[in-house]
């Protein structure tokens, strides 16, 4: 084969297609073909234009994808409340909230990328002592955004029963022998960590485990129950499920981050009334310490 021109059977080879349908393409006048001598060439450089046109085309032309009503995507943090309440809005009027757990920053990256209608988060901002409110404009500058308190809920130290002694403060999480089960970077939890870890003056590199990373509070509960790790932070209600001891650590506020469209549709307003609904309260009174006195309640919105 040429380097620059292409007879009708290499470029049937090149394109992996019949020499027939490579006529046919002639034919309708739908390929960059020239007569030399007789026979039909195919200059290799149009050849290769014609194929990158062709797929741009495909992909212009092909329709966007509509998502159907009353569903709604979200990411970003996860608590055992808050797995609740979806399910159980989910289950009642129509409405779908689907829900992956990222981590609060990853959340907002995705909201402020139109990927997600809805952020989880519970970031703690050192300079301001505020949670949430100060991470927006970094990630959703250009939105209209509204934030929606859910609620406070504990979060500490999780200990193995089988520690000599349970963990209480962030220097413990440097015994030796003792194996720390990490959350991922970019969580609430981490940002958390490892901010009382400089603050205290801790070497990562001194707690064992610090890089063994899992995406959940739930998994952190699971890998100590179970004798992966020995010590973790998670939520009261994780040491209440899994029977683990628990030393608080700080009370957080758990808000949801959406475009104010999103909050005025009828998924979410759902989800707000559902949270605030006696049924949903007595559903999960047993998980632990949760604080809902102003849940659903807007605490930022930009002008």
């Amino acid at each position: 084969m040429s380097q620059l021109m292409m007879s009708t059977k290499e470029v049937a080879e090149y394109l992996d297609i019949h020499e027939k349908q490579v006529y046919a393409l002639i034919k309708d006048k739908k390929i960059p073909c020239t007569r030399v001598t007789g026979k039909w060439m195919f200059p290799k450089n149009l050849i290769d234009e014609w194929i990158e046109r062709s797929a741009v085309s495909s992909i212009e032309k092909r329709p966007a994808r509509k998502k159907p009503d009353g569903i709604l995507l979200a990411a970003g943090s996860n608590d055992p409340v808050l797995d609740v309440l979806l399910g159980s809005v989910n289950f009642s009027g129509g409405f779908h909230i689907f829900s992956t757990s990222t981590g609060s920053t990853e959340g907002l990256r995705l909201l402020g990328e139109k990927n997600v209608d809805i952020a989880w988060c519970h970031l703690f901002d050192p300079e301001t002592g505020e949670y949430n409110i100060p991470y927006l404009s970094r990630h959703l500058a250009n939105l209209d955004i509204a934030v929606v308190h859910l609620f406070y809920r504990e979060l500490g130290f999780i200990s193995s029963k089988t520690l000599q002694k349970p963990v209480k403060e962030f220097t413990d999480l440097t015994r030796k022998g003792a194996r720390f089960i990490n959350r991922q970077a970019g969580s609430g939890t981490r940002v958390l960590l490892d901010y009382y870890l400089n603050k205290n003056g801790i070497d990562p590199a001194a707690i064992t485990g610090y890089d063994a990373e899992v995406f959940t509070h739930f998994e952190t509960g699971l890998a100590i129950a179970s004798g992966a790790a020995d010590m973790g932070i998670a939520t009261m209600a994780i040491a209440n499920i899994f029977g683990l001891p628990f030393s608080h650590i700080t009370s957080e506020s758990f808000d949801m981050v959406l475009t104010k469209d999103v909050f005025f549709s009828q998924g979410v307003q759902a989800f707000i009334e559902m949270l605030n609904s006696e049924q949903f309260r007595k559903k999960i009174s047993a998980l632990g310490k949760y604080d809902f006195n102003e849940s659903g309640k807007i605490i930022f919105s930009t002008p």
